[in-house]
C-alpha cells in the first residue's frame, strides 16, 4: 500500500482544484503516491494473511514505510508477501487529503493532525471511488438519459471532497453512496440493454451471486449484472464479459485468461490486479495489464 509507480518519492506538489470535468476525464482520480504522506500505509489496518506478511493496526505505520513516505519494498511487494498492497487503489484520495485537506502538512511534522488525517482518508477514498464510477458512467453513450443527474451527482461529490476535515469525518458517506448508486445502476441498465436483448442467457441477473470457484469457462456473460458478485478463484478463461457490470465484484484469484473484458462497466485496475490473466485477456482501453499476469494461458 502506498506505492508509487516508480517506487520513488517526489516532492509534494499542489493538487489542482477540481473544476468541472468532461466525460471520461479522470484527472486527479489516479493515485499520485509521490504527493501523498503514505496514508494507506498508516491509516488503514491489515491482518497477517496470504495478502500481508504481517498485520498492523489502524494508525500504525507499516514497517516498510520509509522516512520520505515511500515504500521500502515497492519493487518486490509480492515476493515479500505483501500482495495486498498491489491491489489497493485510493483513486487519488491520498494526495487530495495530503495536499488539499491538510494543506501539505504531514502527520510526522504535525503529529497533532494525525488522528484527523487518518480518519478523513477512508472517507475521501470512498468519495473518489464514486467520482471514478460517475466519470465512467458519463462516458457511456447509452446512459445519456441520466447524464444530467450523473453530472449533478459528480459536481456534488467533488464539492464534498473539498470540505474541511471536520466536515468530511462527519459526512454520512454511506447515504451519499446509496444516492449515487441509484444513478449508477440506471446507467448500467441502459448500457447493458443491447447485450441483454440479444439472448436469453444474457438476461440473467447475477448481482451479489456466490460464484466462488465457479467453472465459467467460455461463458457468455455479455451484459450480465455481476455487481458485488463473489468470483474469488472462479475460472473465467475465455469468458465473454463485454458490457458486463463488474462494480464491486470480487475477482481475487479469478482466472481471466483469454477473457474478453472489452467495454465491461465499472471495472477497476485494483480488480484486475487481484485477478489472474494472460496476454490473451482483452481489457478496456483505460486499464493496464498487470505485470504479474502470465504470458499465455495454459490449455485445459
Amino acid at each position: 500500500m502506498g506505492q508509487s509507480r516508480s517506487g520513488q518519492r517526489k516532492a509534494a506538489v499542489h493538487v489542482p482544484h477540481p473544476g468541472p470535468a468532461s466525460a471520461g476525464d479522470r484527472s486527479g482520480l489516479e493515485a499520485d503516491c509521490g504527493s501523498c504522506f503514505g496514508l494507506c500505509c498508516v491509516a488503514l489496518p491489515f491482518a497477517a494473511s496470504a495478502d500481508f506478511a504481517v498485520g498492523k493496526d489502524a494508525g500504525e505505520p507499516c514497517r516498510n514505510l520509509r522516512d520520505d513516505f515511500g515504500c521500502g519494498i515497492h519493487s518486490r511487494l509480492r515476493r515479500e508477501g505483501f500482495a495486498g498492497c498491489t491491489v489497493f487503489d485510493c483513486f487519488g484520495a491520498g494526495q487530495k487529503v495530503s495536499q488539499i485537506t491538510f494543506g501539505g502538512r504531514d502527520w510526522r511534522r504535525a503529529p497533532d493532525s494525525a488522528p484527523s488525517m487518518f480518519g478523513v482518508f477512508p472517507v475521501m477514498r470512498q468519495l473518489h471511488e464514486l467520482l471514478w464510477y460517475l466519470t465512467e458512467a458519463l462516458a457511456l453513450p447509452a446512459a445519456r438519459p441520466v447524464h444530467e443527474g450523473l453530472r449533478a451527482a459528480r459536481e456534488r461529490t467533488e464539492r464534498l471532497t473539498l470540505g474541511t476535515a471536520q466536515e468530511l469525518t462527519a459526512l454520512d458517506v454511506a447515504a451519499h453512496r446509496d444516492e449515487v448508486n441509484v444513478l449508477l445502476l440506471r446507467a448500467s441498465e441502459l448500457a447493458r440493454a443491447g447485450a441483454r436483448d440479444r439472448g436469453a442467457g444474457r438476461r440473467r441477473n447475477r448481482r451479489g451471486a456466490d460464484l466462488l470457484g465457479a467453472d465459467l469457462r467460455h461463458a457468455d456473460l455479455r451484459g450480465a449484472n455481476l455487481r458485488g458478485a463473489c468470483l474469488i478463484a472462479a475460472d473465467l478463461r475465455g469468458a465473454d464479459l463485454r458490457t458486463a457490470d463488474l462494480i464491486g465484484a470480487d475477482l481475487r484469484d479469478a482466472d481471466l485468461g483469454g477473457a474478453d473484458l472489452t467495454g465491461s462497466i465499472f471495472l477497476t485496475q485494483a480488480q484486475l490486479n487481484a485477478a489472474r490473466g494472460d496476454a490473451a485477456t482483452t481489457l478496456p482501453a483505460a486499464l493496464a495489464r498487470p505485470s504479474h499476469w502470465r504470458p499465455a494461458s495454459p490449455s485445459r
